[in-house]
């Protein structure tokens, strides 16, 4: 079992920058791929970011390209969402999630996933 808890997310003015953080608890987490999605009120939970076990590799969506960067750290158990360049569009609640594998999918299919943290974005 893997505990995932978001933090870091709150109100920012269009432009401005965030960094989200998942803290992940239970088993090894540099096992696992790390993953971020995001949920606009009304919307279907969408994928935003992927980074492989070692760090090496990373996806990311095309909306958020040259914005966002994903990072780890295992040594902490932790996954950071830097967001820079905020837009209205991307308000939504961001959700941090882990697949155990190599496998970096950007659909949902991955096997814990957080309670959220809500960013908000004001134009």
């Amino acid at each position: 079992q893997v505990q995932l808890v978001e933090s870091g997310g709150g109100l920012v003015q269009a432009g401005g920058s965030l960094r989200l953080s998942c803290a992940a608890s239970g088993r090894t987490f540099s096992t696992y791929v790390a993953g971020w999605f995001r949920q606009a009120s009304g919307k279907e939970r969408e994928f935003v970011a992927a980074m492989s076990r070692n760090g090496a590799n990373t996806y990311y969506a095309d909306s958020v390209k040259g914005r966002f960067t994903i990072s780890r750290d295992d040594a902490k158990n932790t996954v950071y969402l830097q967001m820079n360049s905020l837009k209205p569009e991307d308000a939504a609640v961001y959700y941090c999630a882990a697949r155990w594998g190599a496998t970096m999918p950007m659909n949902l299919e991955y096997d814990y996933w957080g309670q959220g943290t809500q960013v908000t974005v004001s134009s």
